[in-house]
Formats: structure tokens, sequence, C-alpha cells
């Protein structure tokens, strides 16, 4: 190929967000304690009967439902919010709710201690109950919104351990994530590394959430689990290596969790033998249109980042980004209604970058436009942003990482207020169609 496909992953810019976890105050004295556990219990209560009220999204016959209806939506991508206060949950929540966005993404792992992040899992099948707090917090919250959430179990990247750490604590084998992948794709295939992943499934859908009361699988607020975020496996061109893991742990997660959604979280790579295009090749070692078909799987999800992967008119005269993600977009679209599979947009952004086809935030909010117009023409189950943010604790805005923060808020200083606005009218014009 004459463009080699990124060695690293965009999230090593967000080693530096894995912000220290915020913790509450502890009440004193028996009276305040009891009151405390007193709100505490009409909390749950409550939120018992919240969920009695609402019902999960089900697939069938290619399409997302709800309440016996199609169920379409606009959504967006926030990964912290497992790690962060209850103000800053907060704040990225009520935006969300604000835009009309109805589904977040957000992981659920944080492997491996001695890390910059808070660990929900420190070591192997052991479990940091205190730190599960600000995921606890965030599905009670996204509940009450009304808001809907998709949680992906562990990372193909080293952000918050993933697959390294599970490899490093099993096979204490050197680092390769980045390259060709040999130790980094013993996650897949390693016994003690895939007992360890069921363990922590079976802990984290079967817990019950303290804010709610509700264990996470009869809570219909979590609208899905992925077995991975973008997961990987270079070293097996064929895919058959992550076919096989992902057959295998999507019917055990789905045995646990039977009402509610399950995806892969993979990117879309179709795994085309001698494809010159690095995402419709077989490098990666996945193959969307298998992986797709499991009979375990409700819905295939694709990912967009054509800067990132080549494909833009620097890296090959005559490709532009903003038509290259559409064609990657209506691709995935028109394959997922020959599998009778909804498909879902779930990760997509751009990079203001002249060198890279966007010039100026007018150029990407034009392509995050037509991406998005291509997502509800062709029948889209549902699209998600790369990313939005808002507050943190100081009353700052989150760092900009990796480029790709989109916040909601009218300062006409905010250089994505007008991408924040599109995505709200998108979201709504996606609700519209169902």
């Amino acid at each position: 190929m004459n463009d080699q496909p990124r060695t690293t992953s965009r999230r090593t810019l967000l080693g530096a967000a894995a912000l220290g976890l915020a913790t509450t105050p502890l009440l004193s004295g028996t009276a305040l304690a009891t009151t405390s556990a007193g709100q505490d219990a009409d909390q749950r209560d409550r939120g018992r009967e919240d969920s009695a009220k609402r019902s999960f999204v089900t697939a069938r016959g290619g399409e997302l439902r709800l309440d016996g209806r199609k169920f379409r939506f606009g959504g967006t991508n926030c990964y912290y919010l497992h790690q962060q206060s209850h103000y800053m949950i907060d704040a990225v929540l009520n935006d969300a709710a604000a835009m009309g966005l109805t589904v977040i993404r957000a992981w659920a792992f944080a492997d491996g201690d001695g890390h910059s992040h808070r660990a929900l899992q420190p070591k192997p099948f052991q479990y940091d109950e205190a730190a599960f707090d600000s995921l606890d917090y965030a599905v009670h919250k996204a509940g009450q919104l009304g808001l809907r959430l998709v949680l992906p179990l562990v990372n193909n990247w080293p952000d918050y351990g993933g697959m390294r750490q599970y490899v490093s604590w099993f096979l204490g084998l050197p680092d390769d994530s980045y390259a060709e992948g040999v130790n980094h794709d013993r996650f897949y295939t390693d016994a003690n590394c895939k007992k360890a992943y069921r363990a922590w499934a079976k802990h984290v859908i079967g817990r019950c959430n303290r804010y709610t009361g509700l264990r996470y699988d009869a809570d219909p607020t979590v609208m899905a689990w992925e077995l991975a975020n973008e997961p990987r496996c270079r070293s097996d061109k064929s895919g058959a290596t992550l076919l096989g893991w992902a057959r295998e742990m999507s019917s055990y997660v789905k045995s646990l969790a039977p009402r509610q959604l399950l995806a892969v979280g993979d990117e879309g790579f179709y795994g085309k033998a001698g494809h010159a295009d690095y995402p419709y090749s077989d490098y990666e070692g996945a193959d969307w249109l298998k992986l797709t078909a499991l009979p375990a799987v409700d819905y295939g999800t694709v990912h967009v980042y054509p800067q990132n992967w080549g494909e833009t008119s620097g890296s090959k005269p005559g490709t532009d980004a903003t038509a290259w993600g559409t064609r990657w977009i209506t691709d995935h679209l028109a394959d997922g209604s020959k599998l009778r599979k909804p498909v879902v947009v779930e990760e997509f952004g751009l990079q203001i970058d002249p060198a890279r086809d966007v010039p100026d935030a007018a150029a990407r909010d034009a392509a995050y436009r037509a991406w998005t117009d291509a997502a509800l023409a062709n029948g889209a189950a549902g699209d998600q942003f790369w990313l939005l943010t808002s507050r943190v604790d100081d009353g700052s805005f989150y760092p900009d990482y990796d480029g790709h923060r989109i916040m909601w808020n009218n300062d006409p200083a905010n250089p994505t207020r007008a991408a924040a606005q599109l995505f709200a009218v998108h979201a709504k014009a996606m609700t519209s169609a169902s």
C-alpha cells in the first residue's frame, strides 16, 4: 500500500485525560447518616419506578425498535463518564439532553492499578466497589434524563488498561499494541485472558447500581453492551482469530444480558485481501460482514476517520476525506441491509487540518453535514459523533485532547458552536424519522 495506516491511535492523546475520580464528602453524625440512607432508599425506589416505565430497545428485521416503533437516534460519545465527578457527569449529560441527543457511548472499563486512571478492575477478578461510583451515577443520571447508554467492556488501546493490561497480567509480554500485534493479540486466544474478560463482563452486567437499586442487566437505560472498543487483530489477516473470539464472547455476553442489545464495537474494516484501500483491506485482521452477521450480534458498528486512515488528498491524490467518508458510510448501510442487521455509525470525527482536506471549521461542519445526511437518508439506525465534552470541576471546559471536541454552549467564541447546532438539528430529524 502507498499509505501505511497510522500505527498509533488518536486515543494515545487521551492519556492525559484520565483525570482522578472526584470524591464526595462523607456525611458525619448518626442523624445525617440516617437521613442520607433514607434519601438513598427513596432514590433507588424512584429509579425502579422510572425503569418500570421504560422499555428495552430491541432489534428486529434490520431495524432497532422501541415500543412497537422503529427507533432511530442522533447521539454522541463521552468516554470519561466512568471516571469523573457528579458535576462533570451532570454537565455533559445535561448538554446532551439539551441537544436532543438520545444515546451516549461511554467506557465501562478501567483495568489495572498503578496508572493515572482510577481502576475499576485493579487486578484480575478483583473489583473496586468504591471506584464504580461514577459509572453507577452516570447510568442513574442518564436514566433520569431519558438518555440511553452504550457500554464497551474492554479497550483495544492501552488507554484505561485495555487488552494490553490483560496480556501483561497473564503473559508478561512486552507491549506491541502499535506494531504487528503478536503479543497484543494473545488477548483473543489466551485462556486466562478470556477467563478474566468473562468474569469482568459478568461482574459489570450483573452488578447492582447503588443509585437506582437495579442490576445493570435489568435497566433499559443501558441500551447496548459492546464486546470491545475498536478490536483489531493484525497478527491474523484472515480475520479468523477475532471472529472466533467475538463468536464466543458475543454468545456469552448475550446470555448475561438477553434483554439488552449487543454489538462488537469494531470500526467496520472489510478484511478484503489485496484491497488497495487500508480500511477495506485485511490489514487489521477484522471482517465486518462476518462479525456483524454473528447470531448474538444485534447491530453493526462503523467508525469514520479518513484523516487517520490516509484517505485524504495529501495521502492519495484524487481522494477527498469528506467524499470518502460518505462512501464508507453508504457502503456499510447497504451491506447491513443485505445482512438484515441495523447499522450505527457510532464514531466519526475530523480535525481541522489544511493538509488533510479540512482547512477550517466550515469545511469540517460541511463534512459532518454530508455524513449525517447520508446516515439519515440511507437508513442508519443511529449515529454518534466523537465527542461531546462539557465543564470540568473548576468550571472551565474539558480540554481538546484529540482535536475532535464538540461543546454545547451559546458563547459566540465557542469554535464548535455551529457543529453542535448541526448535530442537534440532525438528532431531531433522526427522531422524527423513527
